[in-house]
């Protein structure tokens, strides 16, 4: 008994020791800067791993410290560090992955021990999936229309029943009158139409107040009328689907490329131009996954230019992207990107509102003639070391002294100007 207790003992301390090398392992030793960690991982391992049980050139890494050899994270900053060593010192875990992935050999990573770390404490601590978020969000929009669909039908239901409730007193009201008539000997009342009798009857001993609601009806209408047809043409907020999911939010905002590398004429042309998929695939040749919509736009490019991405090869069958303009001003206005861009130094944010932090594209302004007018008024023209402005800066200075030059001030609110 006294052996069997003693067993015991030394089986349970084991387990207890695994225990908490684990909650270590886990709440611990990958307790590092997860926000530095995961810019060393994208800089350096994304091409290889992803932080799901999915493969890609290397294993999924998923759980990875409670597959490799214990303790975790000695083992791992050696294999991260120099794996060739492991392999050819015998390491039967490193000789294992090594066989498994065709021998291909994983390279050296000039990364500090607190670097590593830091990459493990994000491998261990993924972002949360984008899709489960969206997902959420879902529900949540569903469980709110639930809400607002369910106030709809109680007030609908409300409404039912005070109608039946006004039918009910109107019959007891007629009941009522018939008895009393009976029990006096009068004749039963005629039905009166009160659309004949009541309402004409009303309206002629309460004309004024007529005069003024008719008034007050007409004055509404013609303002309605009057706003809409000055909203023809005008739209703001529009955002139609595009044929391929493009989010500026990724790529101008968290990517930071600048818009000229894909609008390149904006700078020396009329128009602002939609770039070629071309130039989609100086990128795309290499990044052939998202980080929301995984492969599935990517594979729009790829089909539009007949490109086969496993063989690196471009296909007879290209065929165009296309695309639905957002911003349309009407044909009789002139409008000049590179005069606003290139000459008048004006942010693209200026026209088209925050860009970097649209997933869709949406007019952000109304792009009216007041609108426009309204900013030439008021936008200051950037005059300094701009030799465009040389000449007219100095007859300006001497026109209007120390007082700001506004784009008005040198004709920027006439008509020829954008309608000659």
């Amino acid at each position: 008994m006294h052996t069997i207790n003693k067993a015991f003992k030394v089986y349970l301390k084991k387990l207890i020791l695994i225990a908490a090398f684990f909650l270590f392992n886990s709440d611990h030793i990958f307790s590092q800067d997860v926000a530095a960690g995961e810019k060393l991982f994208k800089i350096n391992c994304a091409s290889c791993h992803k932080v799901t049980d999915q493969k890609l050139v290397g294993p999924g890494l998923k759980g990875v410290a409670a597959r490799v050899p214990q303790p975790a994270e000695q083992w791992l900053i050696k294999w991260i560090k120099n794996s060739q060593s492991l392999v050819k010192g015998g390491d039967a875990y490193a000789v294992k992955i090594f066989t498994e992935y065709n021998k291909s050999v994983m390279p050296s990573q000039a990364l500090s021990d607190d670097e590593i770390k830091s990459v493990l404490a994000y491998i261990a601590n993924p972002p949360v999936d984008a899709k489960a978020e969206a997902k959420t969000a879902v529900d949540s929009n569903v469980a709110s229309k639930t809400d607002s669909t369910t106030v709809l039908y109680f007030l609908l239901g409300l409404i039912t029943l005070f109608l039946i409730l006004i039918s009910v007193l109107n019959g007891v009201k007629k009941s009522l009158q018939h008895l009393v008539n009976e029990k006096e000997g009068l004749p039963e009342t005629v039905p009166v139409s009160y659309n004949k009798v009541f309402f004409k009857h009303w309206v002629r001993t309460h004309k004024k107040l007529v005069a003024l609601g008719l008034i007050v009806i007409v004055s509404y209408t013609s303002k309605a009328a009057w706003y809409g047809m000055m909203g023809i043409g005008i739209y703001e907020g529009y955002a139609p689907e595009q044929p391929i999911n493009f989010s500026h939010k990724i790529h101008a905002g968290q990517n930071a490329i600048n818009c000229v590398y894909c609008h390149s004429g904006v700078e020396k042309s009329k128009i602002s131009n939609v770039p070629s998929a071309n130039v989609c695939m100086n990128c795309h040749k290499a990044i052939q996954e998202g980080p929301v919509a995984g492969k599935k736009e990517i594979a729009k490019i790829y089909a539009a230019l007949d490109y086969d991405p496993a063989k690196d090869t471009y296909g007879p069958n290209p065929k165009p992207i296309k695309w639905i303009k957002v911003h349309q001003l009407p044909e009789h206005a002139y409008f000049n990107h590179s005069q606003h861009v290139t000459v008048g130094k004006q942010e693209c944010t200026t026209c088209h509102g925050p860009i970097a932090e649209m997933d869709t594209v949406r007019q952000f302004t109304p792009l009216t003639m007041g609108w426009c007018i309204d900013c030439h008024r008021k936008t200051e023209v950037k005059m300094e070391g701009n030799p465009y402005y040389n000449k007219l800066h100095e007859e300006l200075k001497k026109k209007y002294g120390k007082k700001p030059i506004t784009v008005s001030m040198m004709g920027g609110i006439e008509c020829g100007k954008c309608h000659y």
